[in-house]
C-alpha cells in the first residue's frame, strides 16, 4: 500500500498534488510539524515529526515521507518524480532526456527559487510585508529571484509547460516553489510568462482539490 506521511500545510503538497492528478489510491498519514504544537511529546499530541512512530520512517524528522510497499523515500521532489514515473503515465518522464530535464528543473527550483521565495511567503503570512523589516527582506528576496525567474521567463516564452509540451510532475515541483513568491504582485508582474504558467498550473482541478484540502487543515 502506498502511504504518504505529511500534512497538506507542508512540502507534502507536491506529492499530494501529483496523486490528485493520477487518482492513485493511497493512505495519507497527516503527520504535522512538531514546532506547531505546544508540546509535541504530550500523550495526547497528534502524530508529528518528533513522534517515535514517524522517526522510525524518517529519522531526520521531516515531512513528507513515502512508503510504497516497503520502499521508503524522503524529500518532496524525489517522491513526486518517483510517483509520476511509477503511477503517472505522461505526468512522468518518458525517456532518459526527459528524466534529466526533470531533475534539472527540480534541482533548479530547490536551489535557486525556494529559499528566497519562502522569505516572501513568510513575510506575507506573518503580516510583515508592509513593515520596514519585511519590505527589506522582500527586496532582498526579489533581487535573489530575478535571475532564476528571468531564466524561467525566457524558457516559457514559446512553450506552455516545462517538459515535452505537456503538464508533468516537473511543473508541480517548480510551481510549488514559485508559489511561495506569488503573493508579491510586483515581482510576478515583472515576469508575465512565469505568472501565466503558474496560473495554468493552478487552474488544474487536481491543484484545486489539493488546495481545498490544505485550507481545510488547521493553520
Amino acid at each position: 500500500m502506498l502511504t504518504i506521511y505529511g500534512c497538506y500545510r507542508s512540502r507534502a503538497t507536491r506529492p499530494l498534488w501529483l496523486l490528485h492528478e493520477t487518482g492513485t489510491p493511497f493512505r495519507h498519514v497527516p503527520v504535522i510539524q512538531a514546532y506547531r504544537l505546544p508540546n509535541a511529546a504530550a500523550s495526547d499530541a497528534p502524530v508529528n515529526t518528533a513522534s517515535e512512530a514517524f522517526l522510525a520512517i524518517n529519522p531526520q524528522g521531516q515531512i513528507p515521507a513515502m512508503d510504497d510497499d516497503g520502499f521508503l523515500l524522503t524529500e518532496s521532489m524525489a517522491i513526486t518524480l518517483y510517483l509520476a514515473r511509477r503511477y503517472g503515465g505522461d505526468l512522468g518522464a518518458l525517456d532518459g532526456m526527459e528524466d534529466s530535464l526533470s531533475l534539472q528543473w527540480a534541482l533548479f527550483a530547490a536551489t535557486s527559487i525556494e529559499a528566497p521565495a519562502l522569505v516572501i511567503s513568510y513575510a506575507y503570512a506573518q503580516n510583515r510585508a508592509t513593515t520596514p523589516e519585511g519590505k527589506a527582506e522582500i527586496e532582498k528576496a526579489m533581487t535573489d529571484l530575478r535571475r532564476p525567474f528571468a531564466r524561467l521567463e525566457s524558457y516559457l516564452a514559446n512553450r506552455d509547460w516545462l517538459i515535452g509540451n505537456r503538464f508533468t510532475a516537473t511543473d508541480i515541483c517548480v510551481a510549488e516553489c514559485v508559489r511561495y513568491a506569488s503573493a508579491h504582485a510586483a515581482l510576478m508582474a515583472e515576469f508575465p510568462k512565469v505568472s501565466d504558467w503558474l496560473a495554468r498550473c493552478q487552474a488544474r482541478p487536481a491543484f484545486k482539490a489539493m488546495w481545498e484540502a490544505r485550507l481545510a487543515e488547521p493553520a
